[in-house]
Formats: structure tokens, sequence, C-alpha cells
């Protein structure tokens, strides 16, 4: 067993994808993988997701995975997953082998509007201003306690839980290392249970350009250990080539962290290897 045999958080051109479903399982089968899972964006109604996410009725969405598997069957497990926004209306499908448990937008209850966290960094600064007068730790706080809600939820994976790093290279809008966002961090971090969440290391802002080293950061990695946490290698993949991406690195960031073990995803449920 070995993290390239698994690819879960994997997206399409039925969401923000460049693929169709069929392309990513085509190319991820080629690649070695043997247990991929589709984790679609769940229907939100916030306008700028229009495009971007799965549509409300997920009929076709489950249709073509089940194609899928019945495609593969006895030579690569496909999974059924959804990445699961804070914002969305709707529930978890019942069907379902597993889920991601996300947050990318903060909602403002004073004007209704909905701002994105990993678009752009003008349109980041733009809710910093109109929600926080300014205060980007602020800002970082109420994300925090959107994914602690998130967390307390016990979704299978929770997602790119530090996303609102992504566009802070170089501490360009906040630091890091500042007392109050660790702590704002970590509360969220202590808001999921170790026994029923996998902590995802995820690369996709690597192939996309955004980052150099993966997320989570290692503090939070590190507390995760501590925990007894699990976790697992995901590549974020919106685009065929790149299902794997990054592996390599996730790996080593784990090792610095102090794992040893990381799990594959499989339609049985977790799988324990070595790194």
């Amino acid at each position: 067993m070995n993290a390239l045999l698994c690819s879960v958080h994997t997206h399409s051109v039925l969401c923000d994808g460049k693929n169709t479903l069929a392309e990513m399982a085509a190319a991820a089968f080629a690649a070695g993988v043997r247990y991929f899972g589709a984790s679609g964006h769940s229907h939100t109604d916030i306008p700028h997701d229009a495009g971007n996410v799965l549509p409300a009725d997920l009929v076709e969405y489950r249709s073509q995975l089940l194609a899928l598997r019945e495609q593969y069957r006895g030579r690569m497990e496909v999974l059924l997953g959804i990445e699961q926004d804070s914002c969305s209306p709707q529930p978890v499908p019942d069907w379902v082998d597993y889920w991601i448990g996300s947050v990318h937008n903060l909602h403002d209850p004073k004007t209704g509007n909905y701002h994105c966290m990993d678009w752009d960094r003008e349109k980041l600064a733009a809710c910093r201003d109109e929600m926080f007068g300014g205060d980007m730790l602020a800002l970082t706080e109420t994300y925090y306690r959107d994914v602690a809600a998130m967390a307390d939820r016990k979704p299978t994976i929770l997602g790119h839980i530090d996303l609102v790093t992504k566009l802070n290279a170089g501490n360009v809008l906040f630091d890091e290392t500042a007392p109050r966002y660790r702590a704002a961090a970590l509360e969220a971090l202590h808001a999921a249970d170790p026994q029923a969440t996998l902590l995802e290391i995820n690369t996709g802002a690597i192939s996309r350009g955004y980052r150099d080293t993966p997320y989570p950061a290692q503090f939070l990695l590190r507390e995760w250990r501590n925990l007894g946490g699990r976790i697992i290698l995901t590549a974020d993949a919106h685009a065929a080539a790149h299902l794997l991406s990054g592996y390599e690195q996730a790996a080593r960031w784990a090792q610095a962290a102090g794992f040893d073990t990381a799990v594959l995803l499989t339609t049985a449920g977790p799988v324990e290897y070595h790194l």
C-alpha cells in the first residue's frame, strides 16, 4: 500500500474541473491509482459559484459515477464522494461513500453578500474591509469559526483547513505566526473528531501555482498528531494531469510533523500504510 494508489479529492467539468469524470477516471487508472474518488463541489446558491459547483439535481453526477464504478469493477474502485461546502443549503447525500467538509466562503449577515476566501487577493481584501473594518485577523477568526462548525459535523475528510492562507504568500495580508491567528486555527482543529475525521494534506494550491507548501501548516499537523488524528494525502485535482501532483512533497511534509503513517480511502473505509 502507498499514497499513489489513492486520489479522492478530485473535480470534473460538472463543477470547476477541466476534464470529464470519465477522463479523470481513465487518467487515474493509467497512473496506477486503484482507489479513485470524485468529490464535486456541492451546490450553493452563491452568485459567484455559478458554473463552479454541481447542479442542485445530482442525478447525473451519481449516474456517471455508478457507470464508472461498473466500468472499472475489479480493476479500480470508484468512490462516490462530494466536497460539501459550508454554505450549501442541501444536506450531504445519503448515497456518498465519503464527503469532504470545506469552507470556501464567508457570509455577511448584514448585507447578505458572500465573500470567497480563495478567489483572488483583491476579493479577500474587500471582505476584510467590508465585514471586519480592515482587521484581517478578525476575518481569519470568523473563517475558523465556520471551519469548527464544519468539523463538528464529522466529515470523512476535513478539507484544506487553512485555505484562508492560500493568498497570503509572504504574510502580505496577515502574520501567520500571530497568537490570535494560531489560537483560532487550533480551536477549529480541536473541533474535529480524530476518530471520525481524516485531515487532508492538500497539494492543490501548489499545482495551481499559489503556494510552495501543502495545506495545512506544520503547527496544525503537529497538533493533529498529538491528538491521535490520521491524515490522507490529496491533490485536490482540477485536471487529469494533477491527480497525484505533489504527493512526494506531501509525504515529506507529513513526516516533518512526526507522522510515519497515512491512510488510503477505499470503499471499505480507511486503510493505513507507512509513509
